[in-house]
């Protein structure tokens, strides 16, 4: 298992290197050929994309429970790949599932310690709000990222810092304490969070032993019903699941 000590929490010299370092590459393929399965309406008041818990797995899933099309992604918050999905997707794939025939479930893929504090403060709100704040996070990458390298030495010192405070510190050096506030996490409530180092033990524990086990080596990752899709982006996602029965 792997220890807030045994996460590597190097700033690696380029934003670019930061940014594809173990994201997959993109893939195509061919258009829909399922037969469609008919849409499945959200209880009386509500819509399935606003419907979210946490998983037993450590992961945040929307949509109907008993949807019967399954969708996992494992993801990281350095990788530009996962960004890109974000960004073209998380529309689509919300309409997806607000016919109630595809739920969706990010599982966090811990890669280094930025990716860490950034997983931490996506969880600093209820369910409900987890997908939202990690689709910001992934909207905002490029600025982000490049406000770390701007900031490498800084962010490189906190990365050293005691494990009691290093998250915080992390997050003090990158910027993330002004952007979570701008989206409704305060800087004391953020604080909080950043200090729960048995949390962030655990989220790094659960990523490690999962990647071990279904031999994950990039992000990101899909698995619909238990398959792994192969590729990385919307382009190639969304045929999976024409071919599946979403339409």
């Amino acid at each position: 298992m792997i220890s807030i000590r045994q996460v590597s929490f190097a700033i690696l010299a380029a934003t670019s290197a930061l940014a594809l370092a173990a994201c997959g590459e993109k893939t195509e393929e061919g258009a829909p050929k399922g037969e469609p399965i008919a849409a499945i309406a959200a209880p009386a008041g509500t819509t399935w994309a606003e419907t979210a818990v946490e998983t037993p797995e450590g992961g945040f899933r929307i949509g109907n429970p008993e949807a019967p099309l399954k969708l996992v992604e494992y993801a990281s918050h350095t990788c530009s790949h996962c960004a890109e999905f974000s960004q073209k997707g998380s529309g689509p794939l919300d309409e997806y599932v607000n016919k109630g025939i595809v739920s969706y479930e990010v599982r966090n893929l811990i890669r280094d310690g930025l990716d860490l504090t950034i997983a931490m403060l996506v969880r600093c709100g209820t369910p409900e709000t987890f997908h939202p704040l990690a689709n910001q996070a992934w909207a905002n990458f490029t600025p982000i990222m490049d406000h770390v390298q701007a900031n490498a030495a800084a962010v490189q010192a906190a990365m050293q810092s005691p494990p009691a405070t290093r998250f915080q510190a992390i997050a003090d050096s990158a910027g993330l304490f002004d952007f979570f506030a701008a989206r409704g996490i305060s800087r004391d409530q953020a604080m909080m969070c950043l200090a729960d180092t048995a949390k962030a033990q655990k989220l790094a524990e659960e990523s490690q032993k999962q990647a071990d086990e279904l031999k994950l080596t990039g992000t990101p990752t899909f698995i619909l019903n238990g398959k792994v899709i192969e590729g990385t982006s919307w382009e190639v996602l969304e045929p999976a699941l024409q071919a599946a029965g979403a339409r």
